[in-house]
């Protein structure tokens, strides 16, 4: 994992020497142990660049002998991630992994195949948390829209914690055409909708089924709604209707799974 051009990985280096090359087109820092764990793990990731404190690193040595991390100061890293990272001592430079295109869902022939579609979903907090709750629940992939979704890079993968190299973060020139071709390949469409007058647990639940969730506020866009075959709410009975865009993914995708046990 060690970087060719580091003279030596007992020497701390120093920040100018962090920074280099760190904003390419093809690979980025992600940073704290579950994220990196995950990365170190997946064979389709390449290797890259590691950094780990000292502790860190004889933590990552345990499970991953190959791994050659470079011992850097705490400070260093601080340095060199975003402002108030939380990276526990490790960061990890690295091409991304492959990318999943919408065709390789749709050749799934999982008959009870499951994927989440974000609308306008531009918060990287957000996101990471549904990769998050898709990776728990077993979902097939995360789907977005090419255009103003955040990058697969150190906020999304730390919020993440790993999920990122577990489901596919499938992107997408034009969310209702790929939405089209899901309904064409048997997906049933579910978008939510805060007015909607069907709640989630009332609608058929077998199946291929697409999760469509809009921003919180803005919700979906209209040509988004009309791509839907049934637009659905989840039933709060507190006083506070509205739910975080990953909360309500959490939570449908709970409903889902559920469903599809006791049927």
């Amino acid at each position: 994992m060690r970087d060719r051009k580091a003279s030596n990985k007992h020497q701390p280096p120093g920040r100018r020497q962090l920074d280099h090359g760190a904003k390419t087109a093809r690979s980025s820092w992600i940073y704290g142990w579950h994220t990196v764990r995950a990365a170190l793990g997946n064979p389709e990731r390449e290797p890259g660049r590691l950094l780990a404190t000292a502790e860190a690193a004889a933590r990552i040595a345990a499970e991953f002998p190959l791994a050659a991390p470079e011992i850097t100061p705490r400070d260093a890293l601080d340095a060199l991630l975003p402002p108030g990272a939380v990276h526990q001592g490790i960061a990890l430079r690295a091409p991304p992994r492959r990318a999943v295109a919408l065709d390789d869902i749709l050749a799934d022939p999982a008959a009870n195949a499951l994927v989440v579609i974000l609308d306008r979903v531009t918060d990287p907090h957000n996101v990471g948390a549904v990769l998050r709750s898709a990776a728990a629940f077993g979902a097939a992939a995360v789907i977005v829209q090419d255009r103003g979704a955040p990058p697969a890079t150190g906020v999304l993968a730390k919020a993440a914690s790993g999920a990122l190299d577990i489901v596919p973060l499938v992107r997408v020139t034009n969310l209702a055409r790929a939405l089209e071709a899901l309904g064409g390949g048997g997906f049933w469409r579910l978008g939510f909708d805060g007015d909607a007058a069907e709640t989630l647990t009332g609608s058929a639940q077998s199946g291929r089924i697409a999760l469509i969730l809009g921003a919180e506020g803005r919700g979906l866009r209209r040509l988004t709604r009309d791509s839907c075959d049934r637009l659905v709410r989840i039933a709060t009975p507190g006083r506070l209707a509205s739910l975080n865009v990953s909360n309500a993914a959490a939570i449908a995708l709970f409903e889902i799974i559920r469903g599809r046990k006791t049927t």
